[in-house]
């Protein structure tokens, strides 16, 4: 699979694909530099288990049971590749994957 820049320039954008929940603090840089709504926000509970996503102007803490927050790519084919969210993100826990290597 070929892409190029506006200028001819050979391109192979990487697509976020994973975000290890482990590493992630929740911190939300990632999140705001996103124009395409690739991630949202979600609470977790005891045990890692997911309570749901964090609705923006709400202050949910899932009826007492959040324990913290992280990312989830919950949209990923809206991914553009541009690596916004990589240079931004302080704890490296994205993973990206080149175009070239995810099946259509």
């Amino acid at each position: 699979m070929a892409f190029t820049t506006r200028d001819g320039r050979a391109w192979i954008p990487d697509f976020l694909v994973a975000i290890d929940e482990t590493t992630c603090i929740g911190c939300g840089r990632c999140y705001k530099v996103c124009s395409r709504d690739v991630m949202h926000l979600f609470g977790v509970g005891d045990g890692n288990l997911l309570l749901g996503k964090i609705e923006e102007d709400e202050d949910d803490d899932f009826d007492g049971e959040l324990v913290r927050k992280v990312m989830v790519v919950d949209n990923a084919g809206a991914c553009i590749g541009c690596g916004a969210c990589a240079r931004v993100c302080p704890k490296n826990c994205q993973t990206h994957v080149p175009a070239d290597r995810i099946a259509a």
